[in-house]
């Protein structure tokens, strides 16, 4: 497996592992708490992250990690809730299908890479593959959820463009960078969450476990997994690992829910999966032309020179040596006055 590989792989487990969010919420967590639970999500993962790394910003990085963070948690996921509380699931999961074609404008904004015509199929292909996983007939539309949708989009492809485009400061790593980044984002929804929701419910053992794996594996592992993928992927590779999610989730919903998935669902998978696995490839490099050598103009042959006289041009120590010449050190001293 090539180096690349290995970080697309390791990438994809983020997308794969928020696919399991759904499931997780609706058996294991308590009922009509979307913005506690992203709050557990994201607070208790990140002061985790601090303290096992022990570092904190400094100078613009505070500014910088609170922008990424209300960009890729704190508004993310109050938007996503909302959207999913308006819509469908389908139809939630549709409009946040969107997200690399932001992000392929973006990138083209911030970070100066070029879209390409593979790109923006590839991109429309995996949203195509999506909506036929998830989408079904009759599914209602609602437009400030499909404005919600689209915010929660384009807020995370905005806090992967800018990711990729501020990097990490020098002698910080990723946990620490995920660990501001959870933190902040966390902060940001803790009084939402209050304001809206009001206090927080009495939990259950189920409810605990739940929350503990929203916060490590799904939340503190995959955050840091896709931060590194973002400092090794291009940002439009990246994000066009998204429809990994959905994808998991139906299958999930599938073996564990008894949900249908027919025909068109796993037609609409094997799409989805192989723009996916399409945008990973990297376009093939246009061969360099051939370089013609010019003929060599025949060379005027050369007379043979005539070592001058010592006495006319003094020659330095090193030539006299090297033509087993004998100076006396007189001579010596007097060409390096020269």
């Amino acid at each position: 497996m090539s180096r690349k590989a290995a970080v697309v792989a390791l990438t994809a487990l983020a997308p794969i592992s928020w696919g399991s969010t759904y499931f997780v919420t609706t058996e294991f967590l308590p009922a009509d708490r979307p913005l506690f639970t992203g709050l557990m999500r994201a607070l208790p993962a990140g002061l985790l992250l601090l303290a096992l790394t022990r570092k904190l910003p400094t100078g613009a990085w505070w500014g910088k990690s609170a922008a990424l963070g209300a960009l890729n948690i704190g508004a993310f996921f109050p938007l996503l809730f909302l959207a999913a509380y308006r819509l469908p699931g389908g139809v939630a999961a549709v409009v946040g299908s969107v997200g690399p074609l932001f992000v392929v404008g973006l990138a083209a904004l911030l970070l100066g890479e070029r879209p390409t015509t593979r790109t923006l199929l590839t991109a429309v292909a995996a949203a195509f593959g999506v909506s036929l996983v998830v989408l079904r007939a009759g599914a209602a539309f609602d437009l400030t959820g499909v404005g919600a949708g689209l915010l929660s989009s384009l807020s995370m492809s905005a806090g992967v463009v800018l990711t990729k485009r501020w990097g990490r400061p020098e002698g910080v790593g990723s946990l620490a960078l995920t660990g501001w980044q959870l933190t902040a984002g966390g902060l940001v929804i803790l009084p939402v969450a209050l304001l809206v929701e009001g206090a927080p419910p009495a939990l259950t053992g189920t409810h605990l476990a739940g929350y503990a794996y929203l916060a490590l594996g799904n939340t503190a592992i995959s955050y840091f997994l896709w931060f590194r993928g973002i400092e090794r992927l291009s940002a439009s590779s990246v994000t066009l690992l998204g429809p990994l999610s959905p994808i998991t989730a139906a299958v999930i919903g599938w073996a564990a829910l008894g949900q249908a998935l027919g025909p068109v669902q796993v037609l609409g998978m094997l799409i989805a999966f192989g723009a996916t696995l399409f945008g990973q490839l990297a376009p093939a490099k246009p061969e360099a032309p051939a370089k013609v050598e010019a003929p060599v103009a025949p060379q005027a042959p050369v007379a043979p020179q005539v070592p001058a006289a010592p006495t006319a041009t003094p020659v330095p120590f090193g030539s006299a040596e090297k033509n087993h010449q004998e100076l006396s050190m007189d001579l010596e001293v007097s060409a390096v006055r020269r």
